[in-house]
This record gives structure tokens, sequence and C-alpha cells, in this order.
């Protein structure tokens, strides 16, 4: 922990971290589960499927209310019949609805839109650079006046 610290001291981040007591320490592996598993968590509730979740558990607890006074088979009958649904299913299916008209409505589609949407930009032209060597430089350049030596002298 004290590393981090000096790291963050070192970033210039403004803020230093606290060391946890010895006890309550915890590992980098296991933070980053929680955090993975908390994010996971999220966007299952932003979705909308923590009513799926929860609709599932009212379901395994009919199922097993109901199998406890009758048969398997119709314990798992009685469970999914509409007609019968219990007070929790009836609390989960009123949630679903109020959070399906809360969700915002669907942007209209208009032409303009659609045209800024299939919109391309102009093509960029790439245009070679004349090959003709410019005079100024060719007058500017050095000239060789000896001949190359052949062989390269050794020195």
């Amino acid at each position: 922990m004290f590393q981090e610290n000096s790291r963050c001291r070192a970033a210039g981040a403004g803020f230093t971290l606290a060391p946890l007591p010895r006890g309550l320490q915890v590992s980098a592996r296991l933070r980053k589960k929680f955090a993975s598993l908390a994010l996971l968590f999220a966007w299952v509730c932003a979705n909308g499927a923590i009513w799926d979740a929860a609709q599932l558990l009212v379901w395994g607890k009919m199922f097993s209310d109901n199998a406890r006074v009758m048969p398997v088979a119709a314990a798992f009958q009685a469970t999914f019949d509409p007609a019968k649904a219990c007070q929790l299913c009836a609390g989960v299916a009123e949630a679903k609805e109020t959070a399906r008209r809360q969700l915002p409505q669907a942007v209209e589609r208009s032409a303009e839109k659609l045209l800024l949407a299939l919109h391309t930009p102009a093509p960029i032209l790439l245009v070679p650079a004349p090959e003709v060597w410019p005079a100024a430089l060719a007058s500017a350049a050095p000239v060789r006046t000896e001949s190359v030596p052949v062989p390269p002298p050794r020195v």
C-alpha cells in the first residue's frame, strides 16, 4: 500500500491513499473481481434484466411452495399458469412496465438526419510532386571537379 502512495504523489495526483489496517488489506486480485462483479451488476440493472432475475426468484419460491402440497408436475404447471399469478408476480410485472415506460421514446428518423448519416466527405487527392530538379538548387549545389578514385584509397 505504501508503494501506491508514493506513485500517487509522484504522478502529481494531489491525493494520497491511506494504508489499511493489517487485517483489512485486500489483494489486488480480489479488488479486481469485486469491481468486475459490481460492473456486471450495474449493467444488468441498467438493461432491466434485474426484473427478470426477480421473476426467476419469485417463480422459484412459488414452485417450492406449490411442491410442498402437490405433485411436482402439478406444481410446475401451477407455477407457470398465467391465470394463477401471485402478488409477487404481479408486482414484478408492474415494475417491468414502469421501467419500460420510463425509457426515452424512440427518436424519429427524418430524411434530413438520414442524409447527414449518409454524407460522405469529398475525397482527398494526393498529387505527386514534380520530378523536375529546381534550377536554383542545381546552381547552388557543389560540383565535383576531381575524378572518383578507383579503387578507394587505403589508409
